[in-house]
């Protein structure tokens, strides 16, 4: 399970590996209030992509990603749907 020490190869890599197959793609956070540190996991059962942080202003990067993903999730089947009504 390669852990990213970069947010850019880390988000790079998550994005790649959402877009290769979206409909195996998961999304993990976890917040540990005991020791302040974020973690996000992007996997699809045989890639599995982990960066953690305890940097505050990592926060904010993970969140705009986080809605990056779902925007991308949420556009997908908008699109499949409205294909197979047609």
């Amino acid at each position: 399970m390669p852990q990213y020490q970069t947010w850019e190869e880390f988000s790079r890599a998550a994005e790649k590996l959402y877009l290769a197959d979206p409909m195996k793609a998961r999304v993990v956070l976890k917040y540990r209030h005991s020791d302040g540190s974020l973690c996000i996991k992007v996997t699809d059962d045989l890639v599995c992509l982990v960066y953690r942080t305890d940097q505050a202003q990592d926060v904010k990067k993970i969140e705009k990603f986080h809605s990056q993903l779902m925007r991308l999730m949420v556009a997908k089947e908008a699109r499949s749907v409205a294909m197979e009504t047609d």
